[in-house]
């Protein structure tokens, strides 16, 4: 990585490729009429222009999951109608990226501009235009009359009846932001046909095979004459969990015969790929006198944008956890998640749990203000415990376990670390105040994740490794490369692996969800325990002696007092095993069970009342993360998290205009965090062992996000005496809020 020689998907590319460019809606919502594309086609270099007659009729979602049915059929390759401002009108394939771009435009297209709606709740409510009037919950669409994807409505007990009898009672409406993923790597694919026929698509995915399966689907193919893979994926956060590209250089290919390759621009990042849902969450808890949870309820709003990819999981997912966290004998539950003409959302770091958790723990910090309460106790007291059922607003979560608990130990590490002295000192003049919040996360997606892993031992010594799982900065291939080294004591140089790639084993779901270690890595120690006894075996039967009184070595089978090399203990192995020279055992996980990590962010800041600047004073984060396999690579992931946490609570907005338009599509506009922006986060992780992990490993991709924001409004809360209610809490805003 640092001499630059790893591969990124546009590193290599087929002789001949040809490049492919996008004309984009101007319109929130419309028809399209008719589209004259004669001015382009007669532009020398260019090979094709492709609109919604050449598109498969087929409906689909770019949203990608094990089970193609998460996600609502609302989607085509290229549509004839328009729902949001960059939405796919046509595709010009030519000889060079300039030459696309100015044939795209060359193009003229008539319109019938249809009425749009850009807010949520006014879509859901009589009179709106209706966005996806066919789809129906065949389609996975719940009420496409009322633009609803998805909804959730249940209770446990009588809400109004147990907040009547509470102590004390805390309420209010949060609202979260548009936020961009900003990965290094835009999204991008180049696909052509291999000498064998097959369609081959090299692309920057988190999820090779189940794009694998939605393009043959989708193109009418066998699985079997479509290979997806990627190289080195340069950052996702779940934007990635997508189809943006591969479907249409796909359909490129095959039309023009030629490879065709599409890298998005950021411009593109920002108006034709997803962000993060945008959630109103308002919530109204109550309490006992000793602080006890007596009810909890939500009503939570997503807007998904004009196209449902990942709206159903991150607004159920959203609204799990987060919930299901804390105990209380009454909860109620209603959810809706609603199309709007929007740019599309999708699957973003935490999938949903950050934007809910936002609320919930600052209603909670509200009721220990008011029963001064330490609010570290607070969560203490009211969370779920080893024994307790996992519970949202209705029947138990059956599938989530205790694997492990490490909630306390992460409580006390954060109040101990924080009572510490400032890495930044204070200014004089500006407000202090401390917060912090909790969050829990499942392990892995409900309903299974599957992963093949496989190994194999050649005559020269180096292990063969076969993984399906992507490497997008989540750091699975180091994991995957130690797994192997421990169960074997080789060195990396003996270790070879190869990674995403449809070709290298039967299945994989993919890089999301934090299941590159608990799911991907333990079919991988599974394979090496079960080829290690294959090869102690075998080694044992050219020793003379019994298995139990053999051990591997680096060189081979040792037992006896002797050595069986390599070489011999493949001529002995088990043919069942044998692939050619070398002997290979392969693993197919379904990993259906599912643990749960904790999380705590503490925070001191500093609030400037004259501007309303907030500055961070300390930053302390603990994690149950089980068995921490790589210390500094999980250290990473959380300071990571952190510093994402940060931007999405002090800065970063994807801004709307009122025709629909993005109005920030850059990064000179759309504020991330600076190097100088990120304080220090002190890390420390509780002493846990999971069950159900590799190891005891849990996952830590996703969940070191979520508490960040709460943590920050809770300290700045507690700083000025007022409660910011919307994110970003950028200077204007905390201004304003102060003002008022």
């Amino acid at each position: 990585m640092v001499a630059g020689r790893e591969p990124f998907t546009f590193d290599e590319m087929p002789a001949g490729t040809a490049h492919l460019a996008v004309l984009g809606s101007p319109h929130a919502h419309a028809r399209v009429v008719a589209i004259d594309a004669s001015a382009a086609l007669a532009m020398d270099g260019v090979l094709a222009v492709l609109t919604h007659a050449d598109s498969p009729d087929v409906w689909f979602s770019t949203g990608r999951h094990e089970h193609r049915e998460d996600d609502p059929d609302d989607t085509r390759v290229i549509d004839d109608t328009m729902r949001f401002v960059g939405q796919r009108v046509a595709v010009v394939v030519a000889e060079t990226k300039r030459l696309a771009d100015l044939a795209v435009d060359a193009i003229r297209v008539d319109y019938d501009v249809l009425p749009h709606v850009l807010d949520p709740e006014a879509a859901r409510s009589p009179g709106a235009p209706v966005l996806h009037p066919h789809r129906t919950p065949a389609d996975r669409v719940a009420d496409a009359n009322r633009n609803v994807v998805a909804s959730a409505h249940d209770a446990t007990g009588d809400v109004e009846a147990a907040l009547a009898a509470s102590a004390v009672t805390a309420s209010g409406t949060w609202q979260t932001a548009r936020v961009t993923h900003g990965q290094i790597e835009t999204h991008g694919a180049v696909a052509w046909v291999a000498d064998d026929g097959r369609l081959t698509v090299r692309t920057s995915s988190q999820v090779p095979f189940l794009v694998r399966n939605e393009l043959a689907h989708v193109l009418g193919m066998e699985r079997a004459k479509v290979r997806v893979f990627t190289a080195r994926v340069g950052g996702g956060f779940g934007g990635k969990q997508e189809m943006f590209c591969e479907d249409i250089v796909a359909l490129a290919t095959l039309r023009t015969g030629r490879p065709v390759a599409y890298e998005m621009t950021r411009e593109e990042e920002f108006i034709r790929t997803s962000v993060r849902h945008p959630f109103r969450v308002a919530v109204r808890a109550g309490a006992d006198a000793d602080g006890r949870l007596t009810a909890l309820h939500l009503d939570v709003l997503s807007d998904t944008g004009a196209y449902g990819n990942h709206a159903i999981g991150v607004m159920f997912h959203g609204c799990s956890e987060s919930i299901a966290v804390y105990r209380a004998p009454v909860k109620r539950l209603d959810a809706e998640a609603v199309y709007t003409n929007n740019v599309p959302s999708g699957a973003f770091r935490g999938y949903g749990l950050g934007q809910v958790i936002f609320a919930i723990e600052s209603v909670l910090d509200d009721l220990a203000l008011q029963l001064n309460l330490d609010p570290f106790e607070m969560r203490r007291l009211n969370a779920v415990r080893p024994g307790d059922d996992f519970i949202v607003a209705g029947a138990p979560e059956e599938d989530l376990k205790f694997g492990s608990y490490g909630l306390d130990e992460c409580l006390d590490l954060a109040r101990e670390t924080l009572a510490g002295p400032d890495d930044v000192p204070a200014p004089a003049g500006w407000d202090i105040g401390e917060g912090m919040a909790a969050s829990m996360i499942a392990t892995l997606p409900p309903r299974g994740h599957r992963a093949v892993a496989a190994v194999g031992l050649g005559p020269d010594g180096v292990f063969q490794v076969r993984s399906g799982t992507a490497e997008f900065g989540n750091g699975t291939t180091t994991v995957h490369r130690q797994v192997v080294s421990e169960v074997f004591g080789v060195p990396w140089s003996r270790i070879a692996l190869v990674h995403a790639d449809t070709d290298a084993v039967r299945h994989d779901t993919g890089a999301f969800g934090s299941t590159g270690i608990v799911v991907a890595s333990k079919a991988l120690h599974a394979s090496c325990v079960a080829l290690k006894d294959v090869l102690v075996t075998a080694g044992a039967s050219v020793l003379g002696v019994a298995p139990e009184a053999c051990t591997w070595t680096s060189d081979g089978v040792t037992g006896g007092g002797r050595t069986a090399t390599v070489a011999e203990v493949l001529a002995a192995a088990d043919p069942s095993v044998m692939r050619g020279d070398s002997a290979w055992c392969e693993t197919d996980l379904d990993q259906r069970e599912r643990s749960v990590a904790f999380n705590v962010q503490a925070f001191r800041v500093a609030v400037r009342r004259a501007t309303g600047e907030v500055r961070i004073l300390k930053s302390v984060q603990t994690a149950d993360a089980g068995v921490v396999i790589n210390p500094e690579q999980c250290r990473g992931q959380i300071e990571g998290g952190v510093a994402q946490g940060i931007g999405s609570a002090l800065y970063e907005e994807v801004l709307i205009a009122p025709d629909g338009s993005v109005s920030n599509p850059a990064f000179r506009q759309y504020r991330i965090p600076q190097m100088a922006d990120v304080p220090r986060t002190h890390v420390l992780f509780a002493t846990t062992s999971d069950a159900l992990g590799p190891y005891g490993a849990k996952s830590m991709s996703e969940s070191p996000y979520n508490p960040v924001a709460p943590a920050l409004a809770n300290a700045i809360r507690r700083a000025v005496g007022v409660r910011p209610f919307t994110l970003p809490m950028t200077r204007d805003r905390v201004w304003r809020m102060l003002q008022s």
